[in-house]
């Protein structure tokens, strides 16, 4: 009985596995990379800066603005002329209409415009650079999860392969028991080893759904797509110290981040500075008036229009040595940005020293490990062989079986350690790839 429910969960467990699709890593990445909110969000970010920039230069032309006032009273007065006599108005109205447009075009600030826009350069790259950041943290994302659904369902073969020798060793010791050549403990045992292997198969099948769910999650998709991937996990085996140091020192975005925000620094200083010059600026405009009056005054009536055009200049002579403290603060910042940028090489080279030399260790681990699953496998081949001949004592059978699930285990560990470690020190240098 016990075999035919096996035989009849393998065959579903098959059409299931056949029916669905498989997702390759590449695909993966290209379906991150489209539904990522954190790309969408510094991208966004990213074309906010480009919009900065590109209006910015706008802040170099003259401004121009519209007015218009439209005044309208009722009074009554009574007026005593010096010339004698007196003039009397009840509810008159007085009107006075004004509209023109004036220009205002700074010609010159001590040149901060200018400083203003170079810095909007500068953020627009650091947008880029974000964005850039924002994909490369993804696609590492992207790839540890997608090889530890690999490395979860490596072992969960290796789980169905313990579990079918423990079908096997219950049907042998049953046999035995019925035929008066076995014991009932050894029965009893080869049960209570195939629940438990059935209970470690239930946990398993549970983790590499819930690393899908994982997967499913990164991807921005629904949760409940099914999939399956590959059956190996390939690691770059042959990436070199100098090669990654040359590239982290001229791609890492961290690095890139820090030289753009000592440029930043070193720009608002500059700006700073240029409250020390004179603001130059050239008015114009075209204004037209018209008023009414009540028959008390001298007119009751009068219309003027024309254009007018000036220089306007000032100069900061005397702030409260508010002057002299924004430039020593400014000095500072750029101060802070080389220091931070110093602290920032010493620690990324750091990290790429340990992060290759943790390569190169998972390296030795992932050879040695194959090594012993290959051993762990034959072992449990013969041990098998000897057990359905009679030879070895169910105790050894089980010390085989364990030790191959634990080979097994610590294989697909250091597999999967490597290409992380791999993936690390590619995300280090900005190169990270397929």
């Amino acid at each position: 009985m016990n075999r035919i429910i096996v035989f009849i969960c393998c065959i579903l467990s098959a059409i299931s596995v056949s029916a669905q699709e498989m997702l390759t890593l590449g695909e993966a990445i290209q379906i991150g990379l489209a539904n990522n909110y954190d790309i969408k969000l510094s991208e966004n970010t990213a074309e906010t800066s480009k919009n900065n920039l590109r209006y910015g230069v706008w802040g170099m032309m003259p401004t121009v603005t519209g007015n218009l006032t439209d005044v309208n009273n009722i009074t009554s007065s009574d007026v005593e002329l010096t010339a004698g006599g007196s003039r009397t108005a009840t509810n008159a109205k007085n009107t006075a209409l004004n509209y023109g447009a004036g220009l205002n075009w700074k010609i010159f600030d001590g040149l901060q415009m200018f400083t203003n826009y170079d810095r909007l350069k500068e953020f627009d790259k650091l947008g880029e650079l974000n964005v850039k950041l924002s994909v490369q943290t993804t696609i590492a994302d992207i790839i540890a999860a997608y090889f530890d659904l690999v490395s979860q369902k490596q072992q969960l073969q290796a789980t169905h392969t313990a579990l079918e020798v423990s079908h096997i060793r219950l049907k042998n010791a049953d046999s035995r028991y019925k035929m008066g050549k076995g014991s009932k403990l050894e029965l009893l045992a080869a049960k209570v080893d195939l629940s438990a292997d059935s209970s470690q198969l239930l946990k398993q099948e549970y983790m590499f759904s819930s690393s899908k769910t994982k997967l499913n999650e990164l991807l921005a998709r629904s949760l409940d797509i099914t999939f399956q991937v590959a059956d190996t996990i390939i690691i770059d085996q042959n990436l070199d110290y100098q090669n990654l140091k040359t590239l982290t020192d001229s791609q890492n975005p961290f690095l890139q981040t820090a030289v753009i925000n000592q440029k930043i620094a070193e720009l608002n200083l500059k700006e700073v500075k240029g409250a020390r010059y004179p603001t130059v600026a050239l008015t114009s405009g075209y204004n037209f008036a018209k008023t009414t009056s009540p028959p008390t005054g001298f007119s009751i009536k009068s219309n003027s229009h024309g254009f007018n055009y000036g220089l306007t200049a000032s100069l900061n002579i005397f702030n409260g040595l508010q002057q002299n403290r924004n430039e020593k603060n400014a000095r500072l910042e750029v101060e802070n940005s080389k220091i931070n940028q110093e602290k920032l090489i010493q620690n990324i080279n750091a990290q790429l020293l340990n992060a290759f030399q943790n390569y190169q260790t998972s390296l030795k681990l992932v050879a040695v490990e194959q090594r012993n699953i290959d051993v762990a496998k034959e072992n449990l081949d013969i041990t098998l062989e000897k057990y359905r001949l009679g030879s070895i004592v169910p105790l050894e059978l089980r010390e085989a079986q364990r030790n191959y699930v634990n080979a097994n285990a610590r294989y697909m560990d250091a597999q999967y350690q490597a290409k992380l470690a791999e993936v690390s020190l590619k995300e280090i240098a900005g190169n990270i790839d397929l």
